[in-house]
């Protein structure tokens, strides 16, 4: 049986089989064999393909490892657990962002506290030039499930008014090459920052608001599943989102 995902990877990604082969030193023939007979390659070379076309090597290789490995690998990914958003150092937000080689993710519904930060705002610019892909989801101020979240936060109409202000606080870098703003009308369960492979995760909690609830802390580890959980969910968010005209 063909591995679909695996073909997918590779057409979304750009990359040929050839390409592939070369990067991981193995012939085109076996890859070629690993997509179209769905032929499981050993593990350095399921790694190595995994790593080279940024996903996990579980989600392409569901089977390959057992379940004690994934469980054992996915504990390894948390790095802290924090009760409170504001009870993560603040450091850790500027030294989150600053790693980033590749890309930037925010998924909330305001997140004015990042927006409101002059220095974040101008590192996610500084960011965008030097040729890391910065994408911020906000909420939409005009959903039905904005109005919901701010009623059940007891905040009301604030909630809108927030995504709103969020909006105008990133005017100075929409628009910019390398960053785009989408709204989203999702129902989000946790909010989403992420910095290449690392990840705060800002659970949502109802009835609280979100700067009380708890954060994880997390880093990608070859053959976890935690990461690639959140980082799946990002993108199926991302997708139906509608892009903020600059």
């Amino acid at each position: 049986m063909a591995n679909e995902r695996l073909r997918a990877a590779l057409l979304q990604k750009g990359v040929h089989i050839a390409d592939l082969a070369e990067a991981i030193e193995v012939a085109p023939k076996t890859v070629e064999r690993w997509v179209t007979k769905g032929r499981e390659p050993y593990r350095k070379h399921r790694f190595a393909a995994a790593s080279y076309l940024g996903v996990d090597e579980a989600y392409l290789w569901p089977d390959a490892l057992t379940r004690e490995q994934v469980v054992a690998a996915s504990e390894s990914e948390v790095l802290a657990i924090y009760p409170h958003r504001w009870a993560v150092p603040r450091d850790i937000w500027g030294r989150l962002f600053s790693a980033a080689s590749q890309e930037i993710g925010v998924l909330v519904y305001s997140g004015l506290f990042l927006a409101d930060d002059g220095g974040m705002v101008r590192l996610f610019a500084d960011k965008a030039r030097a040729g890391v892909k910065v994408r911020v989801l906000l909420g939409d101020p005009d959903c039905a499930e904005v109005a919901q979240r701010g009623s059940d936060e007891g905040v009301g109409e604030s909630m809108a008014a927030q995504i709103r202000s969020a909006l105008v606080l990133y005017r100075p870098i929409t628009g910019l090459d390398n960053v785009e703003i989408r709204l989203h009308h999702t129902v989000l369960y946790n909010s989403i920052y992420r910095a290449d492979d690392e990840y705060l995760i800002n659970t949502h909690v109802y009835g609280t608001r979100a700067g009380n609830a708890p954060v994880l802390h997390l880093r990608r580890v070859a053959g976890g599943d935690m990461v690639a959980t959140y980082a799946d969910s990002y993108e199926k968010v991302w997708a139906q989102a509608r892009p903020v005209e600059s």
